[in-house]
């Protein structure tokens, strides 16, 4: 099962930017249970239809560029980068799969920001 549900988010989020999956295609990769939670915001989006509707009512769909993916079995992390509107932030999904679908997705967001000069010593 490991190597179809990373087959199936390296098909959900491709890596050149392109969407990869129709929207009917995306929405049969969920679980009908699946849910979405996004803790900086607050919001916990519960059925995969409720997540459709969401998806359809977007002004501008987000680009995201996927950096990374690792994982084994039904869990798996996917690294990425955010275009949203002009905004960028990079955003860590901790995804989990039930049955061969995604049962639940965790989304955190962080923008980019200056680091302290205290640390330029140690950064590359």
């Amino acid at each position: 099962m490991m190597d179809r549900n990373r087959e199936l988010l390296e098909r959900l989020w491709p890596t050149d930017d392109q969407l990869a999956l129709s929207a009917e295609a995306e929405h049969e990769l969920r679980a009908e249970d699946y849910v979405l939670e996004m803790p900086q915001s607050g919001e916990r989006i519960v059925g995969r239809d409720r997540m459709r509707a969401m998806q359809q009512e977007y002004p501008a769909p987000p680009s995201i560029q996927i950096l990374r993916i690792t994982g084994a079995g039904d869990h798996f992390v996917v690294l990425g980068r955010s275009d949203y509107s002009g905004d960028i932030y990079y955003v860590a999904n901790i995804v989990e799969f039930k049955d061969g679908r995604i049962a639940r997705e965790t989304r955190i967001y962080g923008s980019p920001f200056d680091p302290p000069e205290w640390r330029a010593k140690y950064a590359e």
